[in-house]
């Protein structure tokens, strides 16, 4: 099985996509299947969180890229700018993840906040998108590439284990 435990700035090559949806990239343990349908172990840090068009690689050196699979999603619109600075207000206050866009919030699908924002004037449409939330006022920045390497745009994104299961529910016992 491959393991993939390095991230890197470019590559000249990418041989499969990994695509996942948010709450799967936020695990610092992971087997999933890559586009080519070969098995693949992750292992990140605690709190890492894969974003869309990271590349991630291991001891083979085949380049994966991780791709933000299309999930249910509601994209929140407002006429006025106003309008969207209290809805971002009140889906901070309930510690709700979301995705800041041009003139837009995403959140994960939710009956009961699509409510709220209805009622606060927003426009609450449903959508399979990627989902990017933003990672916070603590979370250390937003994590560009290459921020924290090497000096060669590669770092470990945990101690790599020299055999380690990774367990699926689904898994047999």
């Amino acid at each position: 099985m491959l393991t993939l435990h390095t991230k890197i700035d470019h590559a000249d090559t990418i041989a499969a996509q990994l695509v996942l949806p948010y709450e799967l990239r936020e695990k610092c343990r992971l087997r999933a299947t890559l586009s080519t349908g070969e098995e693949v172990a992750v292992f990140t840090v605690r709190g890492t969180v894969l974003r869309d068009g990271d590349l991630l690689t291991g001891e083979d050196k085949r380049v994966v890229q991780v791709v933000a699979a299309a999930e249910p999603t509601y994209k929140v619109s407002c006429a006025d700018a106003h309008t969207l600075l209290r809805c971002a207000f009140h889906l901070g206050n309930r510690h709700t993840q979301a995705q800041v866009g041009d003139g837009f919030l995403r959140i994960r699908a939710d009956a009961v906040l699509k409510e709220m924002l209805a009622g606060l004037g927003a426009r609450v449409e449903e959508e399979a998108a990627g989902f990017e939330p933003e990672s916070g006022a603590y979370a250390g920045g937003h994590g560009h590439h290459g921020d924290h390497g090497d000096g060669g745009g590669h770092h470990a994104l945990a101690p790599i284990p020299l055999r380690q299961r990774i367990h699926r529910p689904s898994d047999v016992a």
